[in-house]
């Protein structure tokens, strides 16, 4: 794993695959870190170059106090990128990586060739909405512990990625997705900030009512909304094989 030293932070990240080829920009979730997306690595075709960063605060990434809101998590992969000489790439989110994934495609558009995100931790309906502030103070106070009772059962190397991030930065994260005065976690703030999308977008679901909330969302031509049924939150470790081929074959279309 590779670091290097970025305005404010100091960010891990891997970096493999032809330099010349385009390039996936593997976003980790909320809690998590680059190694998460073993699975899904270890089965993509060699096609691609693929970074995978450990977030602001995640992984053996520097844990500064603040920046932590899904745009600043955006700006770090942004200043990444010029570092490694990445023109565009295409982010693949998962749950609160999916947001910075988002934030990223809707702010630095011209950064961005296409947008993949796996059970995007945006769209809380309104039963949801309820819990935030009682769960952003079990955050504040219980840091890494409250936020496994939070999440319930978990793959044990989730659990203990989780468990390894310091508490606060769980809390501003979790802030900045739900709480802050720019965040798009619920339904009615992300329909407005996913219709600001300009390139096509891969949505993958586990549940089919999420899917078709999404699905009614506008989106720019060349848009899927997928559903995987039976599966859980972490749906591309339970079916990487497939998950890796869904994404190609999208990537082969939608940017042909």
């Amino acid at each position: 794993m590779a670091v290097t030293e970025l305005p404010g932070v100091e960010l891990h990240y891997t970096d493999e695959g032809p330099r010349d080829a385009p390039a996936l920009l593997l976003v980790h979730g909320w809690g998590g870190e680059a190694r998460a997306w073993a699975p899904v690595t270890a089965v993509l075709p060699p096609r691609f170059r693929v970074i995978g960063p450990d977030l602001r605060g995640h992984g053996r990434s520097s844990a500064p106090p603040s920046g932590y809101r899904p745009a600043e998590l955006a700006g770090d992969l942004v200043a990444l990128m010029d570092r490694l000489g990445v023109d565009k790439a295409v982010p693949v989110g998962h749950s609160m990586g999916a947001q910075v994934a988002t934030a990223l495609a809707v702010q630095h558009p011209a950064r961005v060739r296409a947008l993949a995100v796996i059970d995007p931790a945006y769209g809380a309906d309104p039963d949801e909405e309820r819990l935030f502030a009682d769960r952003l103070a079990a955050l504040r106070a219980g840091g890494a512990a409250a936020a496994v009772r939070q999440l319930g059962a978990l793959p044990s190397a989730v659990r203990a990625q989780l468990l390894a991030t310091p508490g606060h930065v769980l809390a501003k994260c979790y802030e900045g997705m739900y709480v802050t005065a720019d965040a798009f976690g619920t339904r009615r703030t992300a329909e407005k900030f996913l219709a600001r999308r300009v390139c096509p977008a891969l949505s993958l679901h586990s549940l089919p009512e999420p899917a078709a909330w999404e699905s009614a969302v506008p989106a720019p031509p060349g848009t899927r909304v997928v559903t995987w049924p039976g599966t859980g939150h972490f749906l591309h470790l339970e079916r990487p094989a497939a998950f890796a081929a869904l994404l190609t074959q999208w990537l082969m279309e939608s940017l042909s």
